[in-house]
């Protein structure tokens, strides 16, 4: 495993690299994680076939703080995930993003021109104005994914809401990650959800001209499936959302071997000569 560092635009951005050596694919972790949230790839013989190279979003993980608050938006965000891949020379790359690093995909991908797929999941795409009510499930933790500063019990919390109900083994380092997480980015991350704070993520998709993988728990305890039946997705990958029966917002952890089986054969049909 590779860990190095790059000089973003606001500021040192951490990033781990597996050690394979096939085509790149940039993964995007979610509000208040980091790039622990695929332990499961990068470690996994997906990881050994793929150069899967996971960052940390400024003011998470490794990631130094932000100076300038705009970072935590979701636009200086997809400046970071953008400047990050062409430093990297892999805009060609297959973008992966997981929450809140789904809707950072999405705003990135009309700069992201040469990508050849994109893959989201636990992110419902947000139109003007955000239909929260119906792309979401009533949760009191979606609070806390918005909340300057958290207790230890709220960050338990957070990361219980992550997995399917029920689940009573939720890894520490979920936990440490939002303990670690600056707590402004929270709480400009829930300012830059207004007019002119991020693009129409439903006109994104419905324009795309790559593959989209829109990928769903079906025990979720955060976003609500029923959300894409009415959203036009014209390159969706498969003409169809990928469920998992027993996973919740964590797919890439809940069901780590149909996660990668899918990776792989999203990028493989997404890295085909057109």
């Amino acid at each position: 495993m590779k860990t190095a560092s790059f000089d973003g635009p606001y500021g040192a951005v951490a990033y781990r690299e597996s050690t394979g050596t096939g085509h790149p694919v940039v993964l995007v972790h979610g509000n208040s994680a980091s790039s622990h949230a695929f332990e499961r790839q990068l470690t996994a013989p997906l990881g050994r076939t793929l150069r899967l190279i996971a960052l940390d979003l400024p003011g998470h993980g490794r990631s130094a703080d932000a100076t300038d608050l705009s970072a935590y938006g979701l636009q200086g965000y997809a400046r970071t995930l953008v400047a990050f891949a062409r430093g990297l020379g892999i805009t060609e790359a297959v973008f992966v993003g997981w929450s809140l690093g789904g809707h950072i995909v999405l705003e990135a991908a009309p700069d992201l021109a040469q990508a050849r797929g994109f893959m989201i999941f636990g992110t419902p795409p947000l139109g003007f104005p955000p239909a929260m009510d119906r792309a979401f499930l009533p949760n009191p933790a979606m609070n806390i994914g918005f909340a300057s500063e958290i207790t230890r019990e709220q960050a338990e919390q957070y990361a219980e809401a992550a997995f399917r109900p029920g689940q009573t083994e939720v890894p520490p380092v979920f936990v440490e990650d939002i303990v670690r997480t600056d707590g402004r980015a929270r709480a400009q991350l829930a300012a830059s959800i207004a007019p002119d704070g991020y693009r129409d993520e439903i006109e994104v998709v419905a324009r795309l001209d790559q593959p989209l993988a829109v990928l769903h728990g079906a025990q979720e305890q955060l976003v609500n499936g029923a959300y894409f039946d009415g959203l036009a997705m014209p390159t969706l990958w498969r003409g169809a959302v990928q469920t998992f029966p027993e996973a919740g917002h964590m797919p890439q952890w809940e069901d780590t071997d149909g996660f990668n089986r899918l990776l792989q054969d999203f990028v493989s049909d997404a890295t085909r000569p057109r």
